[in-house]
Parts: C-alpha cells; sequence; structure tokens
C-alpha cells in the first residue's frame, strides 16, 4: 500500500472509522487508538517489535476489536527536520505493516514524543522507572497519534449570525 498523507487518509476512512496510532521502537512498539470522531487518541498498550507477521497479527487484531480503517505510524526524523536512517526504516515498516494488515497508512513526525510523555511521567511523581517504561511507549504513541489528529482536523463552521427582525 502506498503511503498516504494524513488529510488523505482522514478522507479515504469508512464513516465510524478510527485511526491506529503506532509508534516503532526497536524493542517495543506503542499502540493509540482515536475515537470514531477523530478527536481523542487513548493509549492502547504495548507489543514486543518482532518479526512482521507476528506484529501484523497484533495489529490485526486490535483493528478487529476496534475498527479502524487506518493506521499512523511516527516517523522518527532527525532533529534539525531531516530524513535520516530511522526515519527511512519507519516509513518501510509502516508499508509492510498496511500491505500485511490491507489498511491505508500514513506516517507522522514524533520526534520527541517519548522524551515529552517521560517529561509527563517524571511530573505526576509516584512511578518507578520501571513502570515508567512501560507506560512510555502507549503513551507515546497517543501524543503522537493526538497531535497527528489536531494538525488535520478540519476547521470548525458556525452556523451564520442570525439575522435580527
Amino acid at each position: 500500500m502506498p503511503l498516504l498523507s494524513l488529510a488523505d487518509l482522514r478522507q479515504t476512512l469508512p464513516r465510524q472509522a478510527c485511526l491506529i496510532g503506532l509508534d516503532p521502537g526497536t524493542v517495543r512498539v506503542g499502540l493509540a487508538v482515536s475515537d470514531v470522531g477523530l478527536v481523542l487518541a487513548t493509549p492502547a498498550g504495548t507489543m514486543l517489535r518482532g518479526k512482521l507477521a507476528a506484529n501484523a497479527r497484533d495489529i490485526a487484531a486490535l483493528v478487529k476489536k476496534t475498527g479502524a480503517g487506518g493506521l499512523v505510524v511516527g516517523l522518527p526524523l532527525e532533529m534539525d527536520g531531516r530524513f535520516g536512517p530511522a526515519a527511512q526504516a519507519a516509513k518501510d515498516w509502516a508499508r509492510a505493516v498496511a500491505d500485511a494488515v490491507g489498511l491505508p497508512v500514513a506516517t507522522w513526525d514524533e520526534r520527541l514524543s517519548s522524551a515529552a510523555v517521560n517529561r509527563m511521567l517524571i511530573s505526576e511523581g509516584d512511578l518507578t522507572r520501571a513502570k515508567r517504561a512501560k507506560a512510555v511507549d502507549g503513551a507515546a504513541a497517543a501524543y503522537m497519534l493526538q497531535a497527528a489528529l489536531d494538525a488535520t482536523r478540519p476547521p470548525a463552521t458556525l452556523p451564520p449570525p442570525a439575522e435580527d427582525s
């Protein structure tokens, strides 16, 4: 499947379908799910990064459970915005997962999502380092998906003002 822009992905979604956000790391893949209104992203846990077929089966199960119509995969661009080897690997993985699951896919810049989530979890207080490590990947996927949803949300349309009689 070709990579779509997020705007194109939103337009191709079936009515009442959500999006799944995937933040692929070297050890784990963070998972997130949007609501059907494409307004709010929620963490959906993690899975171990392994062979593509096994990861695709897990993602397909989440697709079936949620009724998702598309995937958004985090793209780890370089800090200066350049497209480096990690971004190319994420792009290749996104295409392969999309083909295996049979859903359209878009990528979204996920620079510093894990760092932002880590800072937030540290400021929350009482999580140990081990508990933070377990929580950060899913939360980072939700952070990335939320940023994508916010950036591509259509502008709100207000009704015209009522005329005075």
